[in-house]
């Protein structure tokens, strides 16, 4: 299985940029992940092209984004169980605030906020944050993570840039 992960997309409209990301990177993905901060509802749109397409509702988030979106989404992919949240707290707590949130449950639990790129384990449960697709925070290029999944649950991520 490949599945996408992005946050922060933070656009007013779909734009040029986005279509060819989304052609090259996303579509034929197994499912693909925003982790909140699309910003309108014309970019929410624009993704739900995506025949398995979740987010979850973020801080930067149109009020009329709240009708269709939550802060803390799970989703089951052939027995993977993930959650999505974008995130709350000062950038360093951001991920343990997530993680409790959810708890151990989940196989794979990805969030947003900070605009920074994260791969790792916290309270025994994987960590992904693929930093923003318009303005990263850490001095690395914008990109997706896309996280690939064998048949026993192993996941790998690669940060693939888009600038």
């Amino acid at each position: 299985m490949k599945i996408a992960v992005i946050s922060d997309t933070h656009l007013r409209v779909p734009d040029q940029r986005l279509t060819e990301v989304f052609n090259s990177h996303l579509a034929d993905t197994d499912l693909l992940i925003h982790c909140g901060d699309l910003a309108t509802f014309s970019v929410w749109q624009f993704f739900c092209q995506h025949r398995n397409f979740h987010a979850a509702l973020g801080n930067c988030d149109e009020w009329q984004l709240s009708t269709h979106l939550k802060t803390l989404q799970t989703v089951n992919l052939h027995g993977l169980r993930i959650a999505v949240a974008h995130g709350w707290g000062s950038r360093s707590e951001v991920s343990r605030n997530v993680a409790q949130s959810f708890g151990p449950d989940f196989d794979l639990i990805c969030y947003g906020h900070t605009h920074i790129q994260d791969w790792s384990i916290v309270s025994g449960v994987q960590m992904l944050n693929p930093g923003s697709l318009t303005s990263p925070r850490d001095d690395k290029p914008a990109c997706v993570a896309i996280v690939d999944v064998d048949d026993e649950h192993n996941m790998e991520c690669s940060f693939i840039p888009v600038d």
